[in-house]
């Protein structure tokens, strides 16, 4: 009799034992399945295309440079792929980000690079990276040039009465200083400066894209291409979007045309500077209250320094 009595007691124990089972192997399969490079979980998850989401201008520790070496460490991500919508940026990172692409490449991950609205400049130069590079034939792409730009405020300086004293150890160790004008031999140095980058960007496409170096030549004058055009001067392999790259890079990688992938936004942290900086710009009046100083001091124009762009100017990236 009191065995009979044990007995319900003791399904509802298993029912209950087996829901918690549940739940958790469903919480593990979760996270494996979201698992993020660098979770401690990723080496879990299935085989998989990571897409690295290029946008807007190409600065130092861009967030695509910091992802692709995460990636690198994640044995699960079998291949990658470059969405570009970016007009651009410094030089430097973004031949880093070139490099970088390029060394995946070597290693035996397939890339793929799929441009959006636009993959000008520097973020074309950071896809010649990339096994195949695909386009719409509206896209922008092309813009094969340099800048290299700094404000003047000399004259604005002597209206309000006010010069800096420059000591130097040299002639041109304040090249590009905001407080004079550049001379004669200070354009003539920048200029060089120019055109070794100007062509480190030509050699790379005539080397990436099999081409003559005559025929970069012929469209690297910072003109901007339709997709279609690049297509027709042999900057792009074919014609795609992102699920084109994506079927590419799965395919090239034996996950079949519908692989798995991983696609991680930055996540912004927000400190107590920028709560005081919003909380200002709101008491100030300010429409856009999200103004933080770091974003203030990006803008380029409070930026005295020279700096060398492999950027296509339009209004959306001023």
């Amino acid at each position: 009799m009191e065995a009979e009595k044990k007995g319900p007691r003791a399904w509802w124990v298993a029912l209950i034992v087996v829901g918690v089972v549940a739940v958790f192997a469903t919480g593990l399969l979760l996270v494996v399945y979201t698992a993020a490079p660098g979770d401690g979980v990723a080496m879990l998850a299935r085989d998989r295309i990571a897409i690295l989401p290029l946008r807007g201008v190409i600065s130092e520790n861009h967030l695509v440079l910091r992802q692709l070496e995460a990636y690198r460490d994640d044995s699960s991500v079998k291949g990658f792929v470059l969405w570009v919508n970016s007009p651009g940026g410094e030089v430097a990172p973004s031949q880093t980000l070139y490099r970088e692409l390029d060394r995946a490449r070597e290693d035996g991950y397939p890339v793929v690079a799929a441009i959006g609205s636009v993959g000008a400049s520097g973020a074309y130069y950071a896809a010649l990276g990339a096994d195949s590079i695909l386009a719409m034939p509206g896209s922008l792409v092309g813009s094969i040039g340099v800048l290299l730009e700094f404000p003047v405020a000399e004259e604005l300086l002597d209206k309000l009465g006010l010069r800096f004293e420059v000591i130097k150890s040299a002639e041109h160790k304040d090249l590009g200083s905001p407080y004079r004008q550049a001379t004669d031999a200070d354009r003539a140095l920048l200029q060089q400066v120019v055109d070794d980058v100007y062509k480190q960007f030509v050699d790379a496409i005539s080397e990436e894209r099999g081409l003559s170096r005559d025929s970069v030549l012929s469209i690297a004058d910072g003109r901007v291409l339709s997709g279609q055009s690049a297509l027709d001067y042999g900057l792009i392999d074919g014609e795609g979007d992102l699920q084109d790259a994506i079927a590419l890079a799965g395919s090239m990688a034996g996950l079949g045309t519908e692989p798995r992938t991983v696609l991680r936004e930055e996540r912004r942290r927000v400190t107590w500077l920028d709560l005081f900086t919003s909380l200002a710009g709101w008491v100030a009046g300010r429409d856009d209250a999200t103004t933080t100083i770091g974003d203030l001091w990006s803008i380029r124009d409070l930026n005295p320094g020279p700096r060398l762009m492999y950027l296509f100017r339009y209004p959306e990236w001023p």
